[in-house]
């Protein structure tokens, strides 16, 4: 019969009410969260973040009242000064010497983990990709619209219209990356102006790249975190040829060929060389 008034009375306590809902905020987020359909397992940084503004909240709504606030500090003053809790008092600054400890060793105790991958940035293509449902052999391949040099101007101006309905918000009016869009991009997108992008590959690589964007990024292409859409899904097979013969055009680059002779430098890879 002593225990109910003893528990009502702890309950009605604001110092224990804010301890019982700082309990319970943790046992929602951290076990009853990732229970739920679509939900997972909550990160630390996000329950920190959760119980810290939780715990901001109830110094907020304490602190609100003269009297609140006044019976919210006594138990932490009892166990501050008053003799009859020395036990208490030893007893909390061991528990909290201890859980400072720990954090500090586990900040800097040596873990053993795999080693991360290698990211490249020009990542090895597939010998072969399916473009819209037809198998398309990249190794050897070229660019099918310079085998009609004639009709270069009909498909350069055609690569040109593709490239400012489309890539200029991102790469730029100037083919340096620079669009409007670009600061947005984290990496931001790719310079075509830079020796170190298109002057390096085969066109079919660039195809690849174009066609399959940042999804189609192979493992060790990856973390990248690459913005560019899989343009197969909006261009012909043709329109990506096209405006990647615009590309090479209006930087001056000339596409590596796949007859460059290992050891021996590829062919074009200065602007206007020969």
């Amino acid at each position: 019969m002593t225990a109910a008034p003893a528990v009502r009375r702890y309950a009605a306590h604001p110092f224990w009410q804010a301890v019982g809902i700082l309990v319970l905020a943790y046992i929602v987020v951290v076990w009853v969260v990732p229970l739920l359909p679509g939900s997972a397992i909550v990160p630390k940084s996000v329950v920190l973040q959760y119980m810290v503004t939780v715990l901001v909240g109830l110094l907020i709504y304490v602190s609100d009242n003269e009297e609140r606030w006044a019976r919210f500090k006594e138990p932490i003053e009892a166990v501050l000064v008053e003799p009859r809790l020395r036990v208490a008092r030893a007893a909390l600054l061991v528990v909290v010497t201890v859980l400072v400890g720990l954090i500090a060793y586990g900040q800097v105790a040596t873990t053993v983990a795999a080693p991360p991958n290698l990211r490249s940035i020009h990542p090895a293509p597939p010998t072969e990709i399916t473009f819209r449902g037809k198998s398309i052999t990249l190794t050897g391949l070229e660019n099918p619209l310079r085998a009609h040099p004639e009709s270069l101007p009909l498909y350069l101006a055609e690569g040109k219209g593709v490239y400012y309905r489309n890539c200029l918000p991102c790469h730029g009016d100037h083919l340096d990356g620079q669009g409007h869009f670009a600061s947005g991009f984290n990496p931001l997108p790719a310079n075509f102006q830079d020796n170190g992008t298109i002057a390096q590959l085969t066109e079919s690589f660039v195809f690849w790249r174009v066609a399959k964007g940042g999804p189609g990024l192979p493992r060790e292409g990856t973390p990248w975190n690459s913005a560019m859409p899989q343009w197969e899904d909006f261009l012909t097979e043709r329109e990506i040829w096209s405006v990647i013969l615009f590309l090479y055009d209006q930087t001056g680059w000339k596409p590596r060929r796949w007859e460059t002779e290992p050891g021996k430098g590829e062919s074009g890879k200065g602007k206007g060389d020969d």
